[in-house]
């Protein structure tokens, strides 16, 4: 059980429990904790944090103890191995147990252990390092289902089905592929032979382009009805989140940290520093973001020293973090996409800000500066769902030898 960032970095959780306003009982309970397994982890054979908590399993009989001891474990972990700090929802040992991570032999718990260590010194967001260390984890879980236990065991034979399926089925894809070497390269230093060898069987394969959904007129048309419909089922908290999204195409990772501060009521802005880029940002908020924001400050937004905007609306009252319910509420109020396979996160209303500055002939570079684009490119995915100008570059058949039948019978 790898314990290098735990042992460096606890004093910090310690610190945050603290400025977030636990309890001291709480917070003492967590110290008790990391000092118990920083202390027995080696004399005990710990693993992982499952076997911190089936120790404790053993210890205590009474079901209110070991609840409480699940859940401080749950926080030092996802803490300790995704730089998570406790946001008073329950931390879901369950749920991670069936991760790939805690099936891995130690041998390729030692690859993903050394790229979340590298990862985290680069300063990469932690959701990022779970995400890629999460897909390289399935990979080499993939390998160890087929007989290999370190990387010296993988061969081209048992990693080209996992991307080029033989008799058709699922792969992995283009992304996958990036996370899986980029976790392999990390541990280049420790196993230079072996990885390298890894490496190279890996073959490579095209990025998978999506066409990207978006709204149609009658869409639009039908969201701000629900807007601005009050005698609807939607809360002021939700009103002023879809029309921030509507009117801004924000990110919905910005719109989650935005925070009281970031409103500039005098200069009618929004100031933020964007999760994906680190890029600071000021927005235009026009009079509908503006009132629509206000409206639930001042009406409707509980009292709490939380700074967040946003806040869930039981208590306690936290940050607002799980915003695809409030879409699903706006789009279930206009009566649009409530089928099975439509988009209906809140993203969709970045692509619908993009298409409708293009289709008015905005410039590429003012679309991108608007969106918070770290990069012109990633334009290019919402142009796919630019309908005026794919029919720009649409070919008249009138001069082919097609007979007109053959289109009515179509």
């Amino acid at each position: 059980m790898y314990l290098g960032n735990l042992r460096k970095n606890y004093p910090a959780l310690l610190e945050r429990l603290e400025v977030d306003g636990y309890s001291t009982a709480y917070i003492s309970s967590v110290r008790g904790m990391v000092k118990t397994i920083l202390a027995e982890s080696d004399t005990r054979g710990w693993n992982d944090y499952y076997d911190v908590q089936r120790y404790c399993e053993a210890k205590y009989e009474s079901p209110g103890t070991l609840v409480k001891k699940r859940t401080v474990i749950g926080a030092i972990m996802e803490y300790d191995l995704y730089g998570k700090f406790p946001d008073r929802t329950t931390p879901t040992l369950a749920k991670s147990k069936r991760s790939s991570y805690y099936k891995l032999d130690p041998k390729f718990k030692a690859v993903i252990d050394c790229f979340i260590s590298k990862e985290r010194e680069r300063g990469k967001k932690a959701s990022s390092i779970q995400v890629e260390a999460s897909n390289a984890s399935s990979f080499l879980l993939k390998m160890q289902d087929a007989g290999a236990y370190s990387l010296g065991e993988i061969t081209e034979e048992l990693v080209v089905p996992m991307f080029v399926p033989l008799e058709g089925g699922l792969c992995m894809t283009f992304s996958h592929r990036k996370c899986i070497i980029n976790a392999i390269r990390a541990y280049i230093p420790d196993d230079p032979h072996n990885c390298k060898k890894v490496l190279a069987a890996i073959p490579p394969i095209k990025r998978a382009k999506k066409n990207v959904q978006y709204l149609k007129d009658h869409e639009r048309q039908a969201v701000l009805s629900a807007l601005g419909d009050m005698s609807n089922s939607l809360n002021l908290r939700d009103r002023a989140i879809g029309t921030l999204a509507y009117y801004t195409g924000m990110r919905t990772s910005d719109m989650v940290a935005l925070d009281l501060s970031s409103m500039d009521w005098g200069r009618d802005l929004i100031s933020i520093v964007q999760r994906k880029t680190g890029v600071a940002l000021e927005i235009p908020m026009v009079a509908s973001v503006g009132n629509a924001i206000f409206d639930y400050i001042v009406k409707e937004r509980p009292k709490t020293e939380c700074s967040a905007l946003f806040l869930a609306r039981n208590l306690p009252h936290r940050r607002l973090l799980d915003m695809w319910h409030v879409s699903d509420s706006i789009l279930t109020a206009a009566g649009i996409r409530q089928s099975a396979g439509e988009r209906k996160g809140l993203h969709i209303f970045r692509h619908n800000m993009a298409t409708i500055l293009m289709g008015k002939g905005t410039p590429r570079a003012v679309i991108s500066d608007a969106l918070g684009h770290a990069a012109p490119e990633s334009l290019e995915p919402y142009m796919s769902a630019d309908t005026a100008d794919l029919r720009e570059c649409a070919l008249s058949v009138e001069h082919f030898p097609v007979s007109e039948g053959v289109f009515a019978d179509a």
